[in-house]
């Protein structure tokens, strides 16, 4: 965890300014400072206002992680911060710049460093996320058409996946980032069908490889660009959000070399709506080191012009749902986690998924699955929903 944030005492005059333009800048979005709305900020330490004009959203999460202020609900905050565009009129910090800097020089999503956001964020121990997640443990967006709670949604979503996918008995699948086999369970149980699924996450192969026992699944500690094996079809459910900009043509050709001439590759990805190369500052920092949501643009560029793109269906506004159930179950559960996480944690915890929820609310981020074949379904694909 990243040490608290120490700064130097401002002079009144110049401390006035800064909660001035804050305060300003939040009115834009219907926020009051200290006020009785549940989305007002509650401030505790009034050198917050310095440090958000300063260091944009890395300063105002990890602001809210030391405490400095409190909001009722965050969902809601985030949310209305998100359509007014709060982050844009803030301004490019200077973490932003070495971001997009890092992000030009480096390819932060290389194989030596792929392993980084396994230890950082699946790494940080199967019973919290035993905790926050449904019986399956699927660290995925739910599909909550016709679903009445978290555990139907996350069904209907497999269920969805293996449809889409057209999954016949005996066939042979590849899960890219397994994570703790959910989808392969889920396959090889209903459909009969084998599979292959492989994670960077030590600890999701471990408990992977135990929920998966007397199934035909293998579950592999291997890095996707080391996989040269054919498959009937492939799938990969919330992993290409840390493949990287660089690294998203390489990504579909080694699915393309792998997938039979006849097979589909359905990609389950957050995205965003606008292109960029760089992730937010604190998520980057706190949840998912080197990450990179792509947007139409890019994945349309990386799969051009080997692949037929058969159906593309987003139902982005499901995340937010499903954020808000895992929300619900880390709050309730917290008192079996407390003894291994400190509060610093749990208020980055709570922060990552409420802000997260609020930015699909307000139809910033948006979950795609698509469908994509090597030379088109002869006669047409016809896309389950």
């Amino acid at each position: 965890m990243q040490e608290k944030f120490h700064q130097p005492q401002m002079h009144a005059d110049a401390q006035r300014r800064a909660r001035d333009r804050v305060e300003w800048l939040l009115q834009q979005a219907g926020i009051g400072l200290n006020g009785s709305q549940p989305w007002d900020m509650q401030v505790h330490d009034e050198q917050l206002y310095s440090r958000i004009l300063t260091q944009g959203t890395l300063g105002l999460g990890e602001a809210y992680m030391d405490g400095w202020w409190n909001c009722q609900r965050l969902d809601q905050f985030a949310c209305r911060a998100l359509r007014a565009e709060l982050p844009r009129k803030v301004g490019f910090t200077w973490h932003d710049a070495g971001l997009v800097a890092r992000a030009l020089v480096s390819n932060l999503q290389s194989k030596a460093r792929a392993g980084m956001v396994g230890e950082r964020h699946y790494d940080l121990g199967n019973r919290l996320y035993e905790c926050m997640l449904d019986s399956r443990m699927t660290y995925t967006c739910g599909y909550w058409r016709e679903a009445a709670d978290l555990e139907q949604a996350q069904e209907h979503k497999l269920d969805l996946v293996c449809r889409k996918l057209g999954l016949r008995e005996g066939q042979r699948v590849l899960d890219i980032g397994c994570g703790w086999g959910s989808f392969a369970e889920f396959a090889a149980r209903r459909y009969g069908v084998r599979v292959v699924g492989i994670t960077i996450s030590r600890e999701q192969e471990e408990l992977a490889r135990q929920r998966c026992q007397g199934l035909p699944v293998e579950i592999r500690l291997q890095d996707y660009r080391d996989m040269r094996e054919r498959f009937d079809h492939i799938v990969s459910l919330g992993m290409f959000e840390h493949v990287g900009w660089k690294n998203h043509r390489g990504y579909m050709q080694v699915v393309q070399r792998c997938l039979a001439d006849d097979g589909l590759f359905l990609l389950h990805s957050i995205g965003v709506n606008r292109s960029g190369i760089r992730s937010d500052a604190w998520i980057d920092r706190h949840i998912f080191p080197n990450g990179n949501l792509p947007s139409v643009a890019q994945i349309g560029q990386a799969i051009e012009p080997d692949w037929v793109m058969e159906d593309w269906h987003n139902f982005g506004a499901d995340y937010d749902r499903t954020l808000m159930a895992w929300h619900a179950n880390f709050e309730r559960r917290w008192g079996e986690l407390a003894a291994h996480y400190d509060h610093r944690f749990y208020r980055m915890w709570r922060y990552y998924l409420l802000t997260c929820a609020g930015s699909f609310r307000a139809r910033k981020n948006q979950l795609w699955q698509i469908v994509l074949s090597k030379g088109g379904v002869p006669g047409g694909y016809q896309a389950p929903r």
